[in-house]
């Protein structure tokens, strides 16, 4: 699905509030290909990168979205040159001890999945700072996938429910999908309802396998460090243009919404 398929205007105003996904999630890819088309070392494209996320976070907040959802280190990104893997940890440890109390101090609720034991104790503390810091705030929940996989996400969820089964406090026969999702790492979050992948690739790279069952897919070639305001509105009227059907005939979901329309104005 690419986004040639839907018709966006090219004023990219913002949809109506009705019409806005509550939860978005990004994979945030392109940094390193605009870094070598501007001659750069790849560590200056992440830099741009980490400045467009603060322009994504100060968007959802402003255009009322509950829930944004990054893939800022995949398991896979391990396999990469590890000079550009430590310039990465590094990054991530400055940017956490710069941006975390500005967070705060915009009732933003910060967290992180994945296994993140592997960045070690200084990462895993800066962390943990953050999220107790900001554990009580009623704003934008902004989670960051780190060392995170879709795969690995449902494994250790199965894990749990496994030692249960083993303790005699479940029956293995009985298992549903309702009794996994406590388990998996976004617990108590809705599940997104739109996913945009920067960079022209059109895949979900083992992010959210799970979550993005019914996620509505957005794939833009705009380079991560390059995707602002204008283009994450172009996204946002391109989810609203869509009927979500979850299963259900189109006449259905015509039917609920006319009739919750004429509910509201009765």
């Amino acid at each position: 699905m690419t986004e040639s398929r839907h018709v966006v205007s090219s004023t990219s105003a913002v949809p109506p509030i009705s019409d806005l996904p509550r939860h978005v999630a990004i994979i945030m890819d392109g940094n390193g290909r605009w870094a070598r088309q501007r001659g750069l070392p790849r560590v200056a494209g992440h830099r741009k990168g980490a400045d467009a996320v603060r322009q994504m976070v100060q968007a959802c907040g402003e255009r009322g979205i509950s829930c944004l959802t990054l893939f800022a280190f995949s398991s896979e990104n391990w396999r990469r040159p590890q000079k550009e893997v430590s310039l990465l940890l590094d990054l991530f440890l400055t940017t956490l001890e710069k941006e975390v109390k500005k967070l705060h101090a915009n009732n933003v609720r910060f967290s992180v999945i994945g296994d993140i034991e592997r960045f070690g104790p200084k990462i895993v503390a800066r962390i943990r700072e953050g999220e107790a810091l900001t554990a009580a705030n009623t704003g934008l929940v902004l989670t960051i996938a780190a060392n995170y996989g879709g795969r690995w996400d449902i494994a250790q969820a199965c894990r749990q429910l496994a030692t249960q089964a083993v303790a005699g406090s479940i029956d293995p026969a009985t298992i549903t999908p309702e009794q996994l999702e406590p388990h998996l790492s976004m617990a108590g979050l809705p599940e997104p309802d739109l996913f945009i992948r920067t960079g022209g690739e059109q895949r979900i790279s083992n992010f959210l396998l799970w979550q993005l069952a019914y996620t509505e897919l957005y794939f833009t070639p705009v380079l991560w460090p390059d995707f602002d305001a204008v283009q994450f509105n172009l996204a946002l009227q391109s989810f609203a243009g869509r009927q979500r059907r979850f299963g259900q005939t189109g006449e259905q979901v015509e039917a609920q919404r006319d009739g919750k329309a004429a509910g509201q104005n009765a």
